[in-house]
């Protein structure tokens, strides 16, 4: 039975097809993998996602964690899902094997984390963070930190989080004031409160490993003086026991309308209610340099953001192939050209305005799931050159799609959900259905790991003018490469190639003159238009290079991608001319707009 998670077939396509996962096997890191070892994972994922976290879904939106005051009680489905995970040793799926992880590609293993997400993200949620967590302080931390903290992450043992946001600060992470004050040995004592720390307390483990964002005393202004430290629930000992339970104390629950499976939490450090030696503070452990603690946190937060692109994929992925099946099933009317009103009612699928809103959603999870796989085969390349310029070539072009990669599927991915629950009509919004969740789910993620607007004055303000444009050169050589290639295709390829080669010059052409007018701050005004602009170039992209893959190649697969490809050329790339006019405009209304007139 087809499974309506993530089209597995798919998922061959954009590995074997496009991508060519099965090269990487040539690298020393990858020797020990080959085409089955992948396909074994990508089953693997598929079959515990389905059957332990599909199946309490539901149950983990409407009945979320509750607190006590003293303890978080959350179902045990979630617990026994965690346990499937981490018995069959994915913490550590693209880990090294020094550390206990399998040394899978980066690529594969974001294939087979897709169906949990797809699956449960409620749950998904502990296990992405520990993961998260787990890959920084193996890349920053020392020998120590690594067998105390990152070994028990990986064997399921331990959990972890990222602690940045505090109540008064937000996303203005120069403006934390928790604070780390050190101790005669070599510890320090944290004192301050986070927010909006998801998985942040729980009794699914024996322990919780918090990353946390503060300030020691005398360093610098703003986020150059900002350092990172471990700071676990339960102290652990030097043979790896659990010690005294550490003065970090959750304050209370915060209630979402989405990933309601996952505790979302504000917590204390440094209250007192649990000093572990009569000394007050959290003990905490610094993580590399004082004050690089931005530095080292990026690591897990960029990560982040290719994990809340990839889960807003997924999400909008199944969303699709369920309303794709509620569609060939539900018959309701007859379409235009049927004249006998007493003929049986059509599946809706025969109406053009529902194929229409399906076309749009497999454009959308499509275009999106091969984006995010195509950045996650940068950072295998990244990882595992061993030529300096081809590093820094990884890592720049790495670092100007990330932020497209986290929220373009944030934004599109979330709009395919929108259309999902159109689909379905007045059951769509009923929550009897999934595709209700589906979307509340995916809501959060244009907010997750930088909003929308951070991302488009990353992307304006940094990434396309850094190291004197090298990002974006290196991004315009990969464009160019594919319209060369869709214009040996001929065809409509040929057409299509010159279409986005059209806009993608349009697009450098407006990014040189913002920046030449000398406005920044207009410029930086519709930098959130910027991105969106940008992000439809770039998917516009990866459906070219989808459609050269698929070219020649006969069955349904393929014309269905060629349709999709089609659709996104005729219907969504057309939509950039506007945002780019508006651009060039250097529009100043919302600059101009005053609180008063509101």
């Amino acid at each position: 039975m087809r499974s309506t998670l993530i089209s597995r077939r798919d998922l061959d396509f954009l590995l074997y097809e496009w991508l060519r996962v099965e090269e990487l096997t040539a690298l020393p890191r990858f020797t020990e993998h080959s085409r089955d070892t992948f396909d074994g994972f990508l089953d693997l994922c598929e079959d515990l996602a389905t059957r332990h976290f599909a199946t309490h879904n539901k149950r983990n939106d409407s009945n979320e964690p509750t607190f006590d005051g003293e303890t978080v009680t959350i179902i045990p489905e979630v617990k026994a899902a965690i346990e499937a995970f981490t018995k069959a040793n994915l913490v550590g799926a693209a880990m090294d094997e020094e550390i206990g992880g399998l040394q899978l590609p980066a690529t594969v293993e974001a294939a087979g984390f897709c169906w949990f997400q797809a699956a449960n993200v409620g749950t998904t949620g502990y296990l992405f963070l520990t993961v998260g967590n787990a890959n920084l302080l193996a890349a920053h931390g020392t020998p120590e930190q690594i067998d105390r903290f990152v070994k028990p992450m990986v064997e399921g043992r331990f959990t972890g989080t990222m602690c940045l946001s505090e109540p008064q600060a937000g996303s203005s992470l120069a403006d934390i004031v928790t604070r780390a004050e050190p101790q005669a040995d070599g510890t320090y004592r944290l004192f301050g409160s986070k927010m909006w720390i998801s998985g942040g307390d729980h009794e699914l483990t024996d322990n919780i490993v918090h990353l946390v964002l503060a300030k020691i005393p005398g360093g610098p202004a703003g986020t150059k003086g900002i350092s990172l430290f471990v700071v676990p629930k339960f102290l652990v000992a030097e043979d790896g026991s659990l010690g005294a339970r550490n003065d970090v104390v959750l304050a209370g629950l915060n209630h979402k309308m989405g990933y309601r499976g996952t505790t979302n939490t504000v917590l204390n450090f440094g209250e007192g209610k649990h000093n572990p030696d009569d000394a007050p503070g959290a003990v905490g452990y610094l993580v590399g340099e004082p004050h690089r603690g931005l530095t080292y946190m990026f690591h897990m937060m960029n990560e982040a953001r290719l994990g809340v692109g990839l889960g807003a994929t997924a999400l909008g992925y199944t969303g699709y192939l369920k309303s794709l099946d509620y569609a060939r099933e539900r018959r309701q009317g007859r379409t235009v050209s049927a004249k006998d009103p007493s003929a049986p009612q059509a599946p809706i699928i025969e109406h053009a305005d529902v194929r229409r809103m399906l076309l749009a959603q497999k454009a959308y999870v499509e275009g999106a799931l091969a984006l995010l796989l195509y950045c996650n085969r940068l950072v295998d390349l990244e990882r595992t050159t061993t030529d300096p310029a081809a590093k820094r070539d990884h890592t720049l072009l790495l670092e100007i799609l990330t932020g497209v990669a986290k929220s373009w599927p944030s934004q599109w991915c979330l709009e395919a959900n929108s259309l999902a629950i159109q689909v379905h009509g007045g059951y769509g919004y009923t929550r009897e259905y999934d595709v209700e969740q589906h979307y509340r789910d995916n809501r959060l993620n244009p907010i997750h790991e930088g909003t929308h607007g951070i991302q488009g004055l990353d992307l304006l303000g940094r990434k396309v003018i850094q190291h004197d444009g090298a990002s974006l050169r290196l991004l315009a050589a990969q464009i160019e490469q594919t319209v060369l290639a869709a214009t040996e295709a001929g065809g409509e390829w040929t057409e299509f190639g010159g279409q986005l080669d059209a806009v993608w010059q349009r697009l450098l052409t407006v990014t040189g003159w913002m920046f030449a007018s000398g406005d920044i701050a207009a410029a930086m005004a519709n930098s959130s238009i910027y991105l969106e602009a940008f992000g439809h170039v770039v998917v516009a992209w990866v459906w070219l290079e989808q459609a050269l893959a698929a070219h020649g190649k006969d069955g349904d697969f393929y014309d269905g991608k060629r349709a999709a490809a089609r659709y996104f050329f005729r219907y969504e790339l057309p939509k950039t001319t506007p945002q780019l006019d508006l651009l060039e405009l250097m529009d100043r209304t919302t600059l101009d707009m005053r609180d008063a007139w509101f």
